[in-house]
């Protein structure tokens, strides 16, 4: 993969945009959705750089963040990848020094997932940077716009949720 730069950025951008605008403007929504959440993470990227976190370790700091002291499988399940994905992100993450994975005595059988002090402080450094990619995504959005957004991507994802196609296990609630 080609590294990032601002000039690689700034093209990717405008192709996205030109495509958006110019070329299928009612292209199907779920290829705008994935458009979309590309441009948050490529944004987020940018700023988690600098601070030496990738984006992928950056998915179970958030998790951790809420819920420390998780097993490995756990952790895979809420971040929705592999667990042998998850294990190599772990085993760097603590090399960096950001967690610490332990078996517990009462249950030799999982490995839990423990936050240090060091990936507990990333929490205050990284998550403005995240806020901060979401104020630029609303910029020129009323809060009337940004709430309408909100709940019409809600309904969407509840109505997926329940596509009976995917089976009954998909429905949630």
């Amino acid at each position: 993969m080609p590294s990032s730069t601002p000039e690689r950025e700034s093209d990717v951008s405008k192709r996205l945009l030109k495509h958006w605008h110019e070329a299928v403007p009612n292209d199907r929504l779920a290829h705008l959705v994935k458009d979309a959440t590309r441009s948050f993470l490529r944004s987020l990227q940018a700023r988690l750089t600098p601070h030496g976190v990738s984006l992928g370790h950056w998915t179970f700091l958030r998790i951790l963040w809420e819920q420390d002291g998780i097993t490995q499988r756990v952790l895979s399940h809420e971040a929705g990848v592999m667990e042998p994905t998850t294990v190599v992100a772990l085993r760097a993450m603590e090399e960096l020094g950001y967690i610490t994975r332990e078996r517990l005595p009462d249950n030799r059988k999982n490995i839990y997932v423990f936050l240090t002090p060091k990936g507990k402080a990333l929490k205050k450094k990284l998550v403005p940077l995240a806020e901060e990619v979401n104020a630029v995504a609303v910029r020129r959005m009323s809060a009337a716009d940004v709430a309408h957004t909100r709940r019409c991507l809600l309904l969407m994802l509840d109505n997926l949720a329940h596509d009976q196609v995917l089976g009954p296990e998909s429905t949630i609630g």
